[in-house]
C-alpha cells in the first residue's frame, strides 16, 4: 500500500496524492537520483492481484514508454515492487482543458484553433507509433502554467496492429466516436472524431450532444446531425466550422484521414478563417460507376492474348488505377509481368476471399435446408419473425416511406393504411356532389413521394351533400368537448400532447377544424393537454468523488457545477466532495446550479504558550551573571520562529497563540565576560596584567505547547 514518504523502486519519494482513476492513483514524487519532480501511477491494491487488470496495465506501460514528444505527457520508467505496479511519468504542473473552459465560458477562435493544433501534434506522434489514445477528451488534455498543451492519460491506448481491432465503448460518452459507441471497430479517425467534439466544446463552451443517460447520449453519436458550432456562436468563421463537420462526421471514410490533413487546415484556417477552403469528402461518389475511355479500351485489346482471364482481369484492374493516378503518358504499361503480378498479388486477401467463399456456401447449404423444412412445415418462425421485426422497427433508424393513392378510396380504409405506414392521417370534410359521402377527395402529399415516417397527412374527404357543421371545441376542457360533440352526432379520438399554454385536460387543437363540414358519425380528433412537461431532472450523489468526476456526474445528469469551495471535514477524505447544496434523489429543474464543497480533511490542531521564560539557571550555565542581554528565540517543532526578543531583564513573559506544533525550543544566547586583572610577580617584581575574556554561551530548553 502507497503511503506518503515511502520510496519505491529505491528512488522515488511519494510526497503526495494528485488524482485518481478507475484503475489507479496519481502520486507526486521525487527522483534522488535525477534530483527532479515526477509524477508517478500506481495501480490500485484492489485490482494488483487481478491477472487481466495487471496485464492492461502493463500494456498501457508499454504503449505509452515509446511516445517522446512534446505535446504528450512523457513516460519516464516502468516497475513492480511488492506487489506496487507503478509507471514514473512527467508531472506537469497547469490546468485541464475541461477545466481551463469551464473558467473562461468559451475560448476564444484563435486560442482554440492554438489548442487544437498542439493537442492534434501529439495525436499524431502517438499515431505514428501505431497508438490510438481512443478517449480524446478535454480532461486528458492539460495546458501547463507556460501555456504548453500536453496530451496525457494513455490508459485506454493500444498498439494498433494490421489485423482488425474491436473494442467496447471506452471513452467519456460525450466525447466517443459512433464506431466505439457501436462497441465496433476504432482507429486513428476515431481520435480525430473525439477531437472535433472537443473543439466544438472549446469554441462553443458545451458539447453538442447531451441526455439523460450515456445510452441516450451514445444513440445521438449515432444516429443525430452535429448541430453548427455558429448555432451557439454566430461569429465562429466558416473554415473554423467546416473542420468541426470534418472531423464529426459519422462515417469514419468522410472525415480526416490523419492528424497530418487536421493540422494542415487547422494553420490555414488561422491564417484565412473565412476561406472555404476545407474539402468535404464523398466516398460514394468516389466510388461511382465510371464510362470506359478509348485508350483504355485499346489497352484491353492490345492485352487480350498475354494473359488468361485473371491474370488479364488484375492486371487492367491496376493500369486503370494508375492511370488514375499519374496519366496515361507517366504510366508504363509494358512494365514487365512478374513485377506487375506479384504488386497486384496479395496472399492474406487470397485467404479472406477464400474463408468467404466457404461461409457463403453454409449460408446457401443453410437456406436451401430452411426452404425444404418450410415447405415441409417443419420450421415455422412466423410468429417469432413478427415479434423480430416489431422489436427491429422500434429500434432501427426509421426509412422513408412511399405514399400510397387515397383518392376515391373510403376514409377509414385510408387511415389505416396510414397508420400501418407510419403516417399521421389529418382529415378534414367538404361538401361534395362528385364523391360520396366518406370517401377521400384528395391528400396533400401525392401517390408516390417518399417521406419520413411521422409525417402528418392531410385527406380531404367528402361529407357528402348534407354534411353537419362541426362545432369549436379548443379551450373547453375535454368533457364539455365530448358532450358537445356527442350532442351534435360526432364520435370522438382523443391524443394527448404536453403544453406549457393549455390547461391540463383541456382541448388543444381539433381535427377537423371547427365549422368545417362532415357526415353524421364521423370521428373527429381531438388534441388534449397533459399541462407542463416535467422537466425536472434527479440530482445525483457526488459525495465522495473529486471535483472533476463530480462536475461529470452533474453535466450528465443535467446540472450544473455552481460554486466549489472547501471545508475542514472529518468524514470525508481530502480532496474529495463532502456536500452537495441539493440533497441526493431530490428533483429539480434541468440546468440548476448545484454547490459543493472540497474537503480538506481534519482540521489541523493549534496550540498555545502562556508562560514566563526566566532567566539562565545555575545548573544550566554557572557562569551567567545577572543583567547580561540575552537574545531569547523561541521556535516551534516545525521550525517555524513564534517569538523572538533581546533582554537583560528575566522573567520574560510571552502569550503566543495558534501554534501549529505540539512542541518547540526555547533559546537563549548571551555573552559571558571576565574582568582583567592586576599581580606581582614576586620573582622579579613585575606587575602582570591579566586581560578579561568574552565568551559567547547558548542554552537550549525543550517546552510544550497546550492545545487550544
Amino acid at each position: 500500500m502507497i503511503k506518503i514518504g515511502m520510496m519505491i523502486g529505491e528512488r522515488y519519494e511519494i510526497l503526495e496524492k494528485i488524482g485518481t482513476g478507475g484503475m489507479s492513483d496519481v502520486y507526486k514524487a521525487k527522483d534522488h537520483k535525477l534530483n527532479r519532480f515526477v509524477a508517478v501511477k500506481v495501480l490500485k491494491q484492489e485490482f494488483s492481484e487481478n491477472a487481466n487488470f495487471v496485464s492492461k496495465f502493463r500494456v498501457e506501460a508499454q504503449a505509452a514508454a515509446g511516445l517522446m514528444h512534446p505535446n504528450i505527457v512523457n513516460v519516464y520508467d516502468v516497475g513492480e515492487e511488492n506487489g506496487i505496479y507503478f509507471i514514473v511519468m512527467e508531472l506537469v504542473e497547469g490546468i485541464t482543458l475541461k477545466k481551463y473552459i469551464e473558467k473562461k465560458a468559451r475560448l476564444s477562435v484563435k486560442e482554440a484553433t492554438s489548442i487544437a493544433i498542439q493537442v492534434s501534434m501529439g495525436i499524431e506522434a502517438a499515431h505514428n507509433n501505431h497508438i490510438i489514445h481512443r478517449d480524446i477528451k478535454p480532461q486528458n488534455i492539460i495546458i501547463s502554467k507556460e501555456g504548453k498543451v500536453k496530451v496525457t492519460d494513455f490508459g485506454i491506448a493500444k498498439a494498433a496492429t494490421s489485423n482488425t481491432i474491436t473494442s467496447n465503448v471506452m471513452g467519456s460518452v460525450h466525447y466517443t466516436s459512433p464506431e466505439q459507441a457501436r462497441g465496433g471497430y476504432s482507429d486513428e479517425k476515431s481520435d480525430i472524431y473525439s477531437l472535433g467534439i472537443t473543439l466544438f466544446e472549446m469554441l462553443t463552451g458545451r458539447v453538442p450532444f447531451n441526455g439523460e443517460t450515456t445510452v441516450a447520449i451514445a444513440i445521438k453519436h449515432i444516429q443525430e446531425e452535429l448541430p453548427s458550432p455558429r448555432e451557439f456562436v454566430p461569429e465562429i468563421p466558416v473554415s473554423i466550422e467546416q473542420i468541426v463537420f470534418k472531423c464529426c462526421q459519422k462515417s469514419p471514410d468522410r472525415r480526416y484521414q490523419s492528424m497530418g490533413e487536421v493540422i494542415q487546415d487547422l494553420k490555414q484556417s488561422l491564417l484565412n478563417p473565412d476561406s472555404d477552403f476545407v474539402v468535404m469528402a464523398d466516398p460514394d461518389e468516389e466510388a461511382s460507376t465510371r464510362m470506359i475511355s478509348d485508350s483504355e479500351m485499346e489497352q484491353i485489346k492490345r492485352q487480350s492474348d498475354r494473359r488468361d482471364s485473371m491474370d488479364e482481369s488484375l492486371r487492367l484492374r491496376r493500369e486503370v488505377y494508375h492511370q488514375e493516378e499519374y496519366g496515361e503518358e507517366e504510366y508504363d504499361a509494358d512494365m514487365p509481368e512478374d513485377e506487375e503480378y506479384d504488386e497486384d498479388y496479395d496472399p492474406k486477401m487470397e485467404k479472406i476471399t477464400t474463408i468467404l467463399a466457404v461461409v457463403a456456401g453454409v449460408l446457401i447449404c443453410g437456406i436451401i435446408i430452411f426452404l425444404v423444412g418450410r415447405i415441409f412445415g417443419v420450421f415455422d418462425f412466423s410468429s417469432i419473425g413478427s415479434k423480430i421485426k416489431q422489436e427491429e422497427s422500434s429500434t432501427e433508424e426509421q426509412q422513408p416511406v412511399t405514399m400510397i393513392s387515397v383518392t376515391g378510396k373510403n376514409v377509414e380504409d385510408v387511415k389505416k393504411e396510414l397508420t400501418d405506414l407510419g403516417l399521421i392521417p389529418e382529415v378534414e370534410y367538404t361538401e361534395s356532389e362528385e364523391y360520396d359521402e366518406g370517401v377521400v377527395i384528395s391528400a396533400d402529399i401525392a401517390a408516390g413521394v417518399s417521406v419520413q415516417p411521422g409525417t402528418s397527412v392531410k385527406l380531404t374527404v367528402s361529407s357528402g351533400t348534407e354534411g353537419k357543421t362541426v362545432p369549436p371545441t379548443t379551450g373547453l376542457s375535454y368533457a364539455e368537448a365530448l358532450q358537445k360533440l356527442d350532442e351534435a352526432g360526432f364520435s370522438v379520438n382523443k391524443t394527448e400532447a404536453y403544453s406549457s399554454e393549455v390547461q391540463k385536460d383541456y382541448v388543444i387543437s381539433q381535427n377537423p377544424e371547427a365549422g368545417s363540414k362532415a357526415p353524421a358519425g364521423s370521428v373527429i380528433t381531438l388534441r388534449v393537454s397533459l399541462g407542463e412537461e416535467d422537466t425536472k431532472v434527479r440530482v445525483p450523489n457526488v459525495i465522495g468523488l473529486n471535483e472533476m468526476d463530480a462536475t461529470v456526474s452533474l453535466t450528465e445528469a443535467g446540472l450544473q457545477v455552481g460554486s466549489v469551495t472547501t471545508e475542514y471535514n472529518t468524514q470525508v477524505a481530502a480532496d474529495l466532495v463532502c456536500y452537495q447544496s441539493y440533497s441526493v434523489g431530490s428533483y429539480v429543474e434541468a440546468g440548476t446550479l448545484v454547490d459543493i464543497k472540497i474537503s480538506q480533511g481534519e482540521e489541523p490542531k493549534t496550540y498555545k504558550f502562556n508562560s514566563n521564560i526566566v532567566a539562565p539557571t545555575v545548573d544550566e550555565d554557572p557562569a551567567y551573571k545577572t543583567g547580561t542581554s540575552v537574545k531569547v528565540v523561541l521556535t516551534g517543532s516545525d521550525g517555524s520562529v513564534l517569538f523572538e526578543t533581546e533582554t537583560a531583564g528575566f522573567p520574560v513573559s510571552v502569550n503566543i497563540y495558534g501554534i501549529k506544533s505540539s512542541t518547540g525550543v526555547i533559546t537563549m544566547s548571551y555573552t559571558v565576560t571576565t574582568e582583567g586583572t592586576t599581580a606581582i610577580d614576586p620573582d622579579t617584581g613585575e606587575t602582570v596584567t591579566t586581560p578579561g575574556t568574552s565568551e559567547p554561551k547558548s542554552i537550549t530548553r525543550q517546552v510544550n505547547f497546550v492545545e487550544e
